[in-house]
């Protein structure tokens, strides 16, 4: 696979597709500008070398037709140019292939950028449409791909698009390479003991990236809402608790895979309990032996947090996906953020997958800390069950 060093851009066109799918709060302004942040090294490669530079990027979902200006990235470009610091205007198309965008793109002159405007206006991208991916390529000379967290999907824009570049105009951008450089080289070839964090709600989303991970790691620590389906499997009441009654079984087979293969499985010993999901609720702590019926968990508890502290210690490898619990509410997010701050300070190799697990160490202020913050939640989980990407399939 090629990266963007290997092709001649020098002077020509190049199509980056990025991932500024970014958060913004209700009045539009962008509250986590970490994904533009990691663009930044390929757009000023292209800038250095005279390219004519047109990015691309999906945000959330709109109805495909409907222009709506809460999806538009508009923002994006004035924060991109803010970042950027850069004396030329960023050219913001009103389109996506229409005639704004067409007209805007021949215009264009040496270190000029311009931003399209949100793919997913476009039907055609979601459906991997040929046409439409053939009005893309027509923008540009070069394709380079940089959207990490947008390669496990099928899409236009990742996909299609390439088929209209050889082998000597398409390559993957320097945050794409980084991303595959930590979590291939480093899952196949850790330093050990390397451990397993994993959280998040349900066991069905992350069943194949365990089972993967079995037969990689030394240790695996459970947290967050899937928790309750292991701790379920093993007998325990778990009240009204977020659990797969479905998976159970599955469960109870990575356990006893586990054991079998001397992995240290280490679950919550103590839970942050409550009757209902609310930021007023009662809550209470403890012990997993004890949660009555009708309360749900929501976090790990404290003693679970020094369980897993302690099972960090001698970690040279750590790979970390999905929070301990609802970190969304101050309530439920103390079990998230002290494992976040246990990671940070653990000399070892640390790499944190995107989505909600980047959300908790930003919250957290532990980024600088990390090794590697992924960009991309879902690609990175693809990544760990070690599935094929479609947008690095389409660059082999």
């Amino acid at each position: 696979m090629k990266t963007i060093k290997d092709l001649k851009i020098d002077g020509k066109r190049v199509f980056i597709r990025c991932d500024f799918n970014v958060p913004k709060d209700e009045f539009g302004n962008i509250t986590d500008d970490r994904r533009i942040r990691s663009a930044l090294q390929t757009i000023r490669y292209c800038i250095d070398r005279d390219c004519k530079i047109i990015l691309a990027s999906h945000y959330e979902r709109p109805q495909p037709g409907q222009y709506e200006e809460k999806f538009s990235l508009a923002p994006v470009a004035k924060r991109l140019h803010t970042l950027l610091k850069i004396k030329n205007e960023i050219y913001m198309a009103n389109d996506v292939v229409g005639t704004d965008a067409q007209e805007k793109a021949a215009k264009m002159g040496a270190g000029d950028i311009l931003l399209l405007e949100n793919l997913r206006y476009e039907a055609g991208e979601t459906k991997d449409d040929e046409a439409f991916a053939k009005q893309l390529a027509d923008l540009a000379d070069f394709y380079v791909n940089d959207a990490f967290g947008a390669c496990h999907r099928k899409h236009a824009s990742i996909h299609a698009i390439t088929k209209f570049f050889d082998q000597d105009h398409k390559a993957v951008g320097f945050l794409m390479e980084k991303e595959i450089t930590f979590f291939s080289k480093v899952i196949e070839h850790p330093i050990r003991p390397f451990v397993a964090v994993v959280g998040g709600s349900k066991v069905s989303g992350k069943l194949q990236a365990l089972t993967n991970l079995l037969n990689k790691v030394d240790k695996v620590i459970i947290g967050g809402g899937m928790a309750f389906t292991f701790l379920k499997a093993q007998g325990y009441e778990v009240g009204n608790s977020l659990v797969e009654d479905d998976l159970i079984d599955e469960a109870k087979e990575i356990m006893v895979k586990a054991k079998e293969m001397d992995i240290k499985f280490y679950l919550p010993v103590d839970v942050v309990v409550a009757p209902e999901f609310s930021e007023n609720t009662t809550v209470k702590f403890l012990p997993i032996q004890e949660i009555p019926k009708g309360w749900m968990g929501l976090d790990i508890g404290p003693a679970s947090s020094r369980l897993f502290r302690e099972a960090l210690n001698d970690a040279q490898t750590i790979i970390w996906n999905g929070p301990m619990g609802v970190y969304e509410m101050d309530r439920f997010s103390k079990g998230s953020i002290d494992m976040s701050h246990h990671i940070a300070q653990s000399h070892s190799t640390t790499i944190v997958g995107g989505g909600d697990t980047a959300d908790v160490v930003n919250k957290a202020g532990d980024a600088d800390e990390m090794t590697f913050v992924s960009t991309g939640g879902g690609a990175s989980l693809k990544l760990i069950e070690g599935e094929e990407l479609p947008g690095l399939e389409a660059l082999r």
